[in-house]
């Protein structure tokens, strides 16, 4: 099935359902992101029904991959379904559990992170993580505008812990946040990581 298709349909569930997606708009920002920094492996925590790894995975080449985590093993099942019949099952690999138990027994380094789970967690996640982010990874947090008391924290270290570079992407409505690991020496050309 054509992946705009699928999108197209998980829009309109989530609108019936009332399900937490990113959206559109949110969605069209981050899969911009993914062809920008040109990652090779993304780690995305909170899977929810696939709707952001699909649109993260439709700007991949060919050996790049997702790997995405879902606690919630009624949004697993549900994503599992999308993921195959948006044809990306070589794409994405979606894995069951916490993503706190999962990420430390998570193999080499990832090049980008969407963070799109428990609010109050960003910050246990991001440190899950950081021994696995390559040279000059990115991270992207999704809902610091709505949810941005539970995520103080979290904003504090990326903001001001001085192991990021990080700016806000406004969309009135809610925000991102995108921080880059912060590097002494950028090294140019492509985003090798």
């Amino acid at each position: 099935m054509n992946i705009q298709k699928i999108i197209k349909e998980i829009e309109v569930q989530a609108e019936k359902e009332n399900l937490p997606i990113i959206g559109p708009e949110k969605g069209k920002v981050l899969a911009e992101m993914v062809g920008k920094y040109k990652p090779r492996r993304i780690l995305e925590i909170g899977t929810l029904v696939g709707y952001s790894a699909i649109l993260m995975a439709e700007n991949l080449s060919e050996g790049e991959e997702i790997i995405t985590l879902e606690v919630s093993r009624l949004s697993f099942e549900m994503a599992k379904e999308n993921i195959q019949k948006a044809g990306l099952e070589n794409k994405i690999k979606i894995i069951f559990g916490s993503a706190l138990k999962i990420i430390p027994e998570l193999d080499g380094k990832f090049n980008f992170v969407f963070i799109d789970a428990e609010k109050k967690e960003y910050l246990k996640y991001l440190k899950a993580i950081e021994p696995k982010l390559s040279t000059r990874a990115v991270v992207v947090a999704d809902n610091v505008g709505k949810f941005n008391e539970k995520m103080q924290d979290y904003l504090d270290y990326v903001r001001n812990g001085g192991k990021f570079k990080s700016h806000t992407v406004d969309f009135g409505y809610d925000a991102m946040e995108v921080s880059e690991k912060n590097t002494k020496v950028v090294p140019s050309g492509p985003f090798l990581g």
